[in-house]
């Protein structure tokens, strides 16, 4: 959990968040006092679908106003409920001549708060109803009195009330498309850790090996504590069980069955990376449809309503096809209304999406390339056992040294340098496993260090060796001729290697002492140039990756952080000069 904050208390916070985010859209105004956004272009002949609650949840409820969504929302306190007066100010900002629902999510407070100021709104002449969604499922069929907590799965009902409303829907057709909906609404949350409220000294925090499952939006605790963490894969499973068993007699609240029209809706709850999120979309919809039989028809994900900076997430899954059972309007309108554009931050989420195709025809292998041929009578030729024997060391070598280069780039660059590494020893191990080395042909496997350096590894280093290994096999092939009739191989190593240094310093400013994986390749193929010794060449390597320790960084992400910038700072080795020394110290222990 983070406890750091640009803003470290709450005086006067919401206020300023909602000064903030109106000015997305110029339609929005701000009653200030009231914690009230509306839409100014409202249509009054229109149905108003109004929400609102506690902030910290963000874009709920206030990123919502707009055309088709909301006409207001209304904010209270952190995770607090907004008080009646401020519900009945939100009311009178968006009047309608065909009535008003307001809309909720289940809890004390809110259902209070919102109820009376219904009841209040009726008794001055207004049309006013409540509906009030419950739909996470951790909350069992157990007796309680309160019902389902309220999760982001009511942000998907306030999408299609919206769409309807827009449409000319009455207030009966849009209140029951809306109790529909959040009837045929399942979800549940999963926190990794709790969220930090500014300002506050006292939290909860999860322990190092669990999660919670079952967790509500106010850092409310879990149903359920896991320990150890369990696999994303299984997580996710343990996430649908909850969500699609209606066997289950304390959380079976929808039916679904093969061929309904579903809609997933996946919410981060403020700390979870894109990328993650990604990555969690993925898996649900694996297996809703491997061991569910279940293909949502659209797809949302990011911040639907979020819980300040928690890292953790909400899953979602309506049955738009039984919804459909319980109202006026079919599954294709109350998909259409799903889609219908708006002005809000919704549009930031759902992409496009009324024209679906199977999922599986988004994935496409890209286009097979073929390999250049090597010419056998300018290929070098070596003892392929030896061959092999240099290669696993030097690979083992950096896989090994991995963990170091992770450290020192974490401290010097953006930590990617030993991944990139190791995935490329990765890669080459699995190649030598496939014999690419049988044969004892240079060509063959600096030809398959190419394919790992183009297609596997990323980012500058990556750049830089598959320039180096491309210019090399060129150049031994350019000067076979100086071993053509028994001529001295290491002279064809010497020429190839500063051959290609020179190739590569067409594309690279960097030379010694500018801190980078230069530092290394250069004095090593001095070394081979100098006299034709390997050994002397590799202590010319491993020499320049040390010195690299009191070299100040002249290229590269280094330089923007500020790292070692400072004469008198013990630095580390630069990682990439490091990893190519280790490579380099690999070969000649496997010699």
């Amino acid at each position: 959990m983070s406890r750091r904050h640009l803003y470290n208390t709450l005086d006067g916070l919401v206020n300023k968040g909602l000064r903030g985010l109106i000015a997305y859209n110029p339609a929005l105004a701000l009653d200030e006092q009231n914690r009230v956004v509306y839409n100014t272009a409202y249509d009054r002949s229109a149905v108003s679908i109004i929400s609102g609650g506690g902030s910290g949840h963000e874009p709920a409820w206030s990123g919502y106003v707009g055309t088709n969504m909301l006409a207001a929302s209304v904010a209270g306190d952190i995770f607090a409920s907004p008080s009646t007066k401020q519900i009945l100010a939100g009311i009178e900002a968006v009047p309608s001549d065909e009535g008003t629902i307001l809309v909720v999510t289940n809890y004390t407070g809110d259902c209070l708060h919102f109820g009376l100021a219904a009841e209040k709104a009726n008794a001055k002449g207004h049309r006013c109803r409540m509906i009030i969604c419950g739909d996470d499922v951790s909350v069992g069929k157990n007796g309680s009195l309160v019902g389902r907590r309220g999760l982001a799965g009511q942000i998907g009902v306030l999408k299609v009330m919206g769409g309807a409303s827009g449409a000319g829907g009455s207030l009966d057709q849009v209140y029951d498309l809306g109790v529909a909906v959040s009837q045929q609404m399942v979800s549940i949350a999963v926190t990794l850790d709790h969220c930090h409220v500014p300002g506050r000294t006292e939290h909860a925090q999860s322990g190092v090996d669990e999660l919670e499952i079952g967790t509500g939006p106010h850092n409310e605790p879990g149903y359920k504590k896991l320990s150890p963490v369990p696999s994303a894969e299984e997580l996710v499973g343990t996430i649908l069980t909850y969500l699609m068993d209606e066997s289950d007699p304390l959380r079976g609240y929808v039916h679904f069955q093969e061929g309904n029209e579903t809609i997933l809706l996946v919410s981060n709850f403020g700390g979870m990376s894109y990328l993650e999120m990604g990555a969690l979309v993925n898996e649900l919809l694996e297996q809703l449809d491997t061991k569910w039989k279940i293909c949502p028809v659209r797809v949302v994900s990011g911040f639907l309503e979020t819980s300040l900076n928690a890292p953790a997430f909400s899953v979602s899954v309506a049955n738009v096809t039984t919804a459909a059972e319980s109202c006026s309007y079919s599954a294709d309108e109350i998909k259409a209304f799903f889609d219908v554009r708006t002005d809000t931050h919704w549009e930031s989420m759902a992409g496009s999406q009324a024209t679906r195709r199977p999922r599986r025809e988004q994935f496409v292998r890209a286009p097979s390339s073929p390999r250049h041929a090597i010419d056998s009578t300018t290929d070098l030729k070596v003892d392929p056992a030896r061959l092999d024997r240099m290669l696993r060391t030097a690979c083992g070598k950096l896989v090994e040294a991995e963990p170091d280069l992770t450290k020192w780039d974490t401290v010097m660059g953006d930590g990617d340098c030993g991944e990139t590494l190791k995935s490329g020893a990765l890669c080459l191990l699995e190649a030598l496993d496939a014999n690419v080395a049988g044969s004892g042909s240079v060509g063959a496997v600096l030809q398959e260090l190419e394919e790992i350096l183009e297609g596997k590894m990323g980012g500058t280093l990556g750049g830089i060796l598959g320039i180096f290994f491309v210019a090399l096999r060129t150049a031994l092939v350019d000067n076979f001729a100086l071993v053509k009739d028994g001529g001295d191989v290491t002279k064809l190593w010497a020429v190839a290697v500063h051959t290609a240094i020179e190739n590569l310093s067409r594309y690279t400013p960097a030379k010694v002492g500018d801190r980078t994986v230069m530092d290394t390749l250069i004095p090593f193929a001095a070394g081979l140039s100098a006299n034709g010794s390997f050994d002397e060449a590799v202590d010319a390597a491993v020499a320049g990756a040390e010195h690299t320790r009191k070299l100040k960084p002249r290229l590269g992400r280094a330089t923007y952080v500020g790292a070692g910038q400072e004469t008198d700072q013990d630095l580390p080795p630069d990682p990439g000069a490091w990893g190519a020394m280790v490579v380099i110290k690999g070969l000649q222990t496997g010699l």
